[in-house]
């Protein structure tokens, strides 16, 4: 490779991996920037901001995350319908209750470029509640982390 010129990766270039995350016992912050990274492809020494470079993430064990502090009650995730008082704020624990899986799609979600490539990237996790998932073939010849 030419040192003197730029490397942008292409889109048939692009080889992902799946990486298979264990979310038991771990903290919801640290765990979503584990997975964002893996989700953008920061990892890898041929990312490229403009593309997407990353790789699947299956997160297993969503419903056994640990938030530190009052973030239970005290963290609240707020969505507005566009009307006048249509303002709707859960508590993380509420949400949770609702559904344990939201709690890390938002988390990673905010950690993610805002842009069009946003969408791209999220279509690549796959959450789910408890350690069995569908996606033991595309797994094969891949470690877990």
């Amino acid at each position: 490779m030419d040192m003197n010129k730029t490397f942008f990766l292409a889109k048939e270039a692009r080889n992902p991996r799946w990486h298979v995350v264990d979310a038991s016992d771990k903290v919801l912050g640290r765990l979503c920037t584990h997975v964002a990274t893996l989700l953008r492809g920061k990892h890898k020494a041929v990312y490229t901001q403009h593309t997407d470079a990353g790789d699947y993430v299956v997160v297993t064990n969503c419903d056994k995350i640990r938030l530190t502090g009052k973030k239970w009650t005290d963290k609240k995730y707020a969505s507005f319908s566009g009307y006048r008082s249509g303002l709707k704020e859960i508590a993380a624990r509420d949400l949770f209750a609702k559904d344990p899986r939201k709690l890390i799609m938002l988390g990673v979600r905010g950690m993610l470029p805002k842009n069009k490539l946003n969408r791209a990237i999220l279509k690549k996790l796959k959450i789910y509640v408890g350690d069995k998932h569908p996606h033991a073939a595309q797994l094969n010849g891949f470690s877990a982390e």
